[in-house]
């Protein structure tokens, strides 16, 4: 089966939405700095500021949730992005 053929449930994008970011990017590896209120900065990415699900970047005039992340700051296509975060 071609890989980029899954069909994504509504269901399933949703609950990758909510997602929270710091397990999943400890699993890839990423360094994670904690801040006070429950927020983390990513040492990779200077200015970045992280809690749960959501993510901002002033410095870059970018926010969003766990999808933009891995579209948006991890380069990866949607279809990509959703197995890191969907597939254990």
């Amino acid at each position: 089966m071609n890989p980029h053929s899954q069909r994504w449930t509504r269901e399933q994008i949703r609950a990758a939405r909510m997602a929270p970011l710091v397990p999943l990017l400890q699993k890839r590896g990423l360094q994670l700095i904690e801040k006070e209120a429950g927020n983390f900065e990513l040492s990779a990415f200077p200015g970045l500021i992280l809690k749960e699900s959501y993510w901002r970047w002033p410095q870059h005039n970018r926010e969003g949730n766990a999808i933009d992340f891995f579209v948006h700051v991890l380069k990866l296509s949607f279809h990509d992005a959703m197995r890191q975060i969907v597939e254990p």
